[in-house]
């Protein structure tokens, strides 16, 4: 099928495109996460292609990165007649689901309950690097960790206090929110705010390359932070802002029908 030629989206495809090194790889993940996560939910090998190639990617990249995904046990491909069909994994399906909450949360975390972990080297340590793999917890030095909620019971390696006011300096602001982190935020603000709203005629597939563009840039951003309220954000942080231009442009390209993808010719 030929593409419909629309300049709006071959302008906003090229302002949306990832500045930095892009992962082919990540970008499947994304799309997927995005479009096609739930369990039975599959895209045809013709549908995938139409989506990403825009982005400047060529299909042999594509069958290189499927390749790898298939690989790490996050994607199972099949045939189906003549095409093939992609989808993702029970894994797949889990590592996606982790994380979309903070992916699609429209609103930055707000202040609550905190407490204070402080290890001593040795056992207490390993206690500490156990905790800090939960989502729930931010690194203040090697020994010392803030975790948002009630004081827990079962750690007795550890000291433990409940904090009711916290004040944020700013070397910690720099060391959760790095510099780079804040230019890449500002970069996709800036990217959005120069896109005017889209056209009432886009293809199924065009949605598709658009909100994976979208999605793709906004979580290279969103997880590479802890998810905290304001008062640790530095002063040049965007996140909100950004946050914001994210979902009103997500709100105006609602995700296309995966039948609809399949039913194109291929």
């Amino acid at each position: 099928m030929n593409e419909q030629h629309n300049p709006w989206f071959d302008a906003t495809v090229q302002q949306l495109n990832d500045p930095q090194n892009q992962r082919v790889w990540s970008v499947i993940v994304s799309l997927f996460g995005d479009l096609a996560q739930d369990k039975g939910a599959q895209i045809s090998g013709g549908a995938l292609t139409r989506i990403i190639t825009p982005m400047g990617i060529k299909p042999e990249a594509i069958r290189v990165a499927l390749h790898r995904l298939r690989k790490d046990g996050w994607i199972e491909s099949a045939r189906a007649g003549r095409a093939s069909v992609h989808y993702l994994t029970e894994y797949g399906r889990k590592q996606s689901a982790a994380v979309t909450p903070r992916i699609y949360e429209r609103r930055a975390a707000v202040p609550g309950e905190w407490h204070l972990l402080i290890a001593e080297d040795g056992a207490g340590q390993a206690t500490l690097d156990d905790v800090l793999m939960l989502p729930s917890y931010v690194a203040v030095n090697r020994t010392t960790a803030l975790g948002r909620g009630p004081v827990p019971q079962s750690l007795d390696d550890l000291l433990a206090a409940g904090v009711n006011s916290i004040a944020v300096p700013d070397w910690l602001k720099s060391r959760l929110f790095p510099d780079h982190l804040c230019e890449a935020c500002a970069a996709l603000q800036r990217d959005l705010q120069q896109i005017s709203a889209p056209p009432a005629v886009l293809t199924p597939e065009q949605t598709g390359t658009l909100r994976t563009l979208i999605v793709h840039r906004w979580r290279r951003v969103v997880l590479r932070h802890p998810d905290l309220p304001s008062g640790f954000h530095p002063a040049d942080w965007t996140g909100e802002t950004c946050r914001a231009l994210v979902f009103t442009l997500l709100d105006q390209l609602p995700r296309p029908d995966l039948a609809a993808l399949d039913s194109l010719s291929e």
